[in-house]
């Protein structure tokens, strides 16, 4: 690599290369029996150049492809985007916690084991369950540097499981799941099977509720399937330059409820979103994003912050292109009212744990809807039965103005999040 940056010196003004490496050994089960354990590894080289004052950018896979990478590089930059930034240089970056190497030592066999038990348990109250899982173990390796001395090496491990059931009633289909991610290894299953037996308890009668304005509480998993993609297009800076961003001119503005407080964080030990710097070797800090209902910060990348006129927030991420702003891990704050107490607060209203298609709404203008893929319905403070033909639709705008959030609050993937309880979310009933 150092080879391949010193030729891209030779042929741009600057240049950076960009690498990642990973090994996943994914443990698929379907239909209730194992369906494949494999091991596959992948790696990819990109090399970002800035020629002429535009950027070029080319990624390669193979060894011929390597050879051609700066040449391909530099092609491009003739149509690339201006570039407004500089590479950072060499410099510190923050201790994160986010490799075990207990998490690869787990075999295969150990992980085959986890989901026949996890599946036999879920089935032996609930033998009409139809289940799936998925467990997985993997590390990645991530390798940056640049042409103004900027580098960083670091790697990272991950665990995950998954569990999902279907059941088939006749013309009525129920759907439960929940899952867990770490850099740990994930060894104990009691907090996934419980929270499916939960679901399954509570699912055991059909209820329903007539079109109207309820109250509604929002399970975690319930705020990662309607309420979460919002917040992520708010508050990414390239939105924001864009004028798109309902947020973009409320610096400094309370918009939402005190109850409301929200940080980017990645220096979270042990998350699998976690990491020292992001994907410009820019290091990484916990950022207020919303302080006690008051809009903060945005996250920024060096393209987006030069533009903006402020520094990068280190946040740049990678897909298949160029980088650009993404969250890492967004920790909502808790409050001081139990999930069973929202409950009892409840003289008839419902409990989401996951809408089907939310995100197909105006995202950028908070908008939210969909349909009620597991909700149940709470009347008189209890839960008496799932909801079906169900939809539920609002804005988060309007929605977290006022709240009430939960004093639990767990993980799911790159985000923590409490219970959170609207007062009156719009309701629709066949």
């Amino acid at each position: 690599m150092e080879e391949i940056l010193e030729k891209a010196r030779t042929a741009a003004e600057e240049a950076e290369i960009f690498s990642v490496t990973s090994e996943n050994t994914p443990i698929q089960f379907e239909t209730n029996r194992l369906k494949h354990a494999q091991t596959h590894q992948s790696a990819t080289l990109a090399l970002r150049v800035v020629k002429g004052g535009r950027t070029g950018y080319a990624t390669a896979t193979g060894q011929d492809k390597i050879n051609r990478l700066v040449d391909a590089a530099v092609e491009t930059a003739q149509y690339g985007a201006a570039c407004k930034f500089e590479f950072p240089s060499l410099t510190k970056y923050p201790t994160v916690d986010i490799y075990d190497a207990d998490a690869l030592s787990i075999s295969v066999k150990h992980m085959i084991e986890l989901g026949e038990e996890l599946i036999s348990d879920i089935r032996r109250d609930w033998p009409e369950l139809i289940c799936q899982s998925w467990i997985s173990r993997g590390t990645t390796r991530i390798f940056i540097m640049n042409t103004r001395g900027g580098r960083a090496d670091y790697k990272q491990t991950h665990f995950t499981i998954n569990l999902s059931g279907t059941s088939i009633r006749g013309t009525d289909m129920l759907f439960v799941g929940d899952g867990e991610s770490s850099c740990h290894p994930i060894l104990d299953t009691s907090s996934i099977l419980a929270n499916v037996t939960r679901q399954m308890e509570w699912a055991r009668n059909l209820a329903k509720i007539s079109t109207g304005a309820y109250p509604v509480i929002f399970t975690p998993s319930g705020v990662t399937s309607a309420l979460i993609s919002p917040f992520i297009a708010a508050f990414n800076g390239k939105t924001v330059l864009e004028g798109a961003s309902p947020l973009g001119n409320c610096l400094g503005e309370a918009v939402f409820s005190p109850e409301i407080t929200l940080f980017d964080d990645p220096t979270q030990p042990y998350r699998p979103s976690s990491r020292p710097c992001d994907d410009e070797a820019v290091p990484c800090n916990k950022i207020p994003l919303i302080e006690r209902g008051v809009v903060k910060s945005f996250l920024y990348d060096l393209q987006t912050a030069a533009l903006a006129g402020c520094r990068s927030t280190g946040n740049a991420g990678r897909g298949r292109g160029l980088p650009s702003p993404s969250p890492s891990n967004f920790v909502f704050s808790t409050g001081k009212v139990s999930f069973e107490d929202l409950i009892h607060d409840m003289k008839e209203g419902l409990i989401i744990e996951e809408l089907m298609g939310a995100e197909q709404g105006n995202i950028l203008g908070g908008d939210f809807s969909g349909n009620v893929l597991l909700g149940f319905k709470v009347e008189h403070g209890k839960i008496i039965g799932r909801v079906k033909d169900t939809m539920v639709s609002g804005n988060i705008y309007q929605l977290f103005k006022d709240v009430t959030t939960s004093s639990e609050a767990r993980w799911l993937g790159g985000l923590y999040a409490p219970y959170f309880y609207f007062p009156r979310v719009s309701v629709a009933s066949k």
